[in-house]
């Protein structure tokens, strides 16, 4: 029996090139999207492949994703068309003896399936705003009525998805190595927040912000 842990992959889920690094944990699924603030949506739209870069929020084993009721994209989603969702983090850049082998430290997940309208709009983009910017659904005004009148709140299951991960050292030809002509190793990417900058206010920032960078 499949853990509910456990990816367990359709046919086109299944990891194929690089299956070494293939993962089948469900919770490195879950701290991938956790990790990432933006994920790549990609969708037919009137018989061409449409792509679409935007915030999402995970709750549980779904994600929601948001948009203006009065877009194509979503429209087509709506229509029951297949969707799939990418996020990849890199972590590092990998440097090897050959170019050929140069490469890159990374953790990434595709989900596969269909999107359908949230049941509640309120808690999908409050899972949204809190995933981008923690602390801020409380802090503050919520959406107005035309405003939701204009959102359409999505959501996507996470059963069908795959994830892959990279890290270490680089991959070499045996002669490359024996030869040893060239440095070879990876360089970490860290990334950080910078210090808030103010919009034209002069009250204090919050400290849901100011901790952040923290």
């Amino acid at each position: 029996m499949t853990s509910d842990l456990q990816l367990s992959p359709t046919p086109r889920s299944t990891v194929v090139r690089g299956k070494k690094r293939a993962v089948e944990d469900r919770q490195v699924l879950y701290d991938i999207l956790d990790a990432g603030l933006v994920c790549h949506l990609a969708v037919e739209v009137d018989g061409a492949p449409f792509l679409i870069p935007t915030a999402y929020g995970r709750d549980g084993n779904r994600i929601f994703l948001h948009g203006s009721t009065g877009s194509r994209s979503i429209r087509s989603m709506l229509e029951g068309k297949q969707v799939c969702v990418a996020v990849t983090l890199v972590d590092g850049v990998v440097y090897s003896r050959s170019v050929f082998h140069h490469s890159m430290n990374y953790r990434s997940a595709i989900i596969h399936g269909t999107a359908k309208i949230a049941e509640d709009t309120q808690h999908a983009l409050r899972t949204i705003v809190e995933h981008v910017t923690p602390g801020s659904w409380d802090y503050a005004r919520e959406p107005s009525k035309k405003e939701l009148a204009q959102t359409a709140a999505l959501e996507i299951d996470l059963t069908e998805a795959s994830v892959k991960v990279r890290e270490g050292g680089p991959g070499e030809e045996p002669s490359d190595l024996e030869a040893n002509l060239v440095w070879a190793g990876h360089m970490p990417l860290i990334t950080s927040w910078g210090a808030p900058v103010p919009h034209e206010t002069d009250k204090a920032i919050p400290p849901h912000v100011s901790a952040r960078g923290r």
